[in-house]
């Protein structure tokens, strides 16, 4: 599986989300995760990032931060050099032995862990308190908050359809009802076909999709340097959005990253979902 997608599957992984805080505002952050560092630049704390890990590429100026490493570890020379007072690590993305490491240094360290979409004005508030942006960390998590509701309110009683979210093509992966991908989908007033599976990112097989006769196959977009073999779909005119070729591509960089632009990639998908629910309303 390419890094990029692990790095994505890695953050629908987290569980709540929690910071330790230090006394003192930092001015010299490594930011471990891609959505760590579009956060910090979202609050305007962007300019106190001096290195962070791959693929941490929103905004255009990320991409100039030196990188440490990536979801194969860190490497604390790296780290060293660039003398940082707070390290901001993802609980559970990056590896326990490097935080585990970078404690043994006296480095300081805050947490971010995450999965459920309306903690991201917590996260944002967070952040904000760490390194006084509060007051633009405050105003960004009550727009956050709107939009939310927005969408909510927007997609609330409309008629539902039977979605399949395509994680990833090969292995053929989806999502069940635990994570936040599932949480998307009720926001656009959708069933997750699997969201009864055993485990959050099963996966599947062709014929278990075929069972489940989606009326629409959702394909997220990667950013992936080699990508995987695709699934040739339109052999399988047994299943609904085949049939009327009913697939909607939506951006992963947006939808899977825990960040404050995750809602536009929720209010697109939303919509792309709406046109195909007029699509089979027509049809009634």
């Amino acid at each position: 599986m390419a890094m990029h997608v692990w790095w994505l599957l890695l953050s629908l992984l987290l569980s709540a989300s929690c910071f330790a805080q230090d006394s003192q505002q930092p001015s010299r952050i490594i930011a471990l995760a891609p959505h760590i560092v579009e956060n910090l630049y979202a609050i305007g704390a962007g300019d106190k990032i001096v290195g962070t890990v791959e693929y941490a590429d929103y905004p255009e100026a990320a991409n100039r931060i030196p990188r440490i490493g990536g979801y194969h570890g860190i490497q604390l020379e790296k780290v060293l050099a660039l003398a940082p007072d707070l390290v901001i690590v993802w609980k559970n993305g990056n590896k326990e032995a490097d935080i585990e490491k970078l404690k043994s240094l006296g480095i300081p360290i805050a947490y971010s862990v995450s999965k459920d979409i309306r903690q991201v004005p917590t996260e944002l508030i967070k952040l904000g308190e760490l390194t006084g942006h509060k007051a633009q960390a405050e105003q960004l998590a009550d727009k956050f908050n709107q939009r939310y509701q927005q969408i909510i309110k927007q997609f609330q009683g409309k008629v539902s359809l039977d979605v399949f979210y395509q994680l990833w093509p090969s292995p053929l992966m989806t999502t069940n009802g635990k994570t936040w991908i599932h949480q998307t989908l009720n926001m656009c007033g959708v069933r997750n076909v699997f969201a009864e599976a055993a485990t959050e990112y099963p996966q599947i097989s062709l014929e278990n999709v075929i069972a489940k006769h989606p009326q629409v196959i959702i394909i997220p977009n990667e950013k992936a340097t080699k990508q995987p073999p695709q699934v040739q779909w339109q052999k399988w005119t047994e299943i609904p959005a085949v049939k009327h070729g009913q697939y909607i591509e939506v951006d992963a960089d947006l939808l899977h990253r825990f960040s404050t632009r995750m809602l536009e990639g929720v209010q697109d998908m939303c919509d792309k979902l709406h046109a195909s629910r007029n699509y089979y309303g027509k049809r009634l």
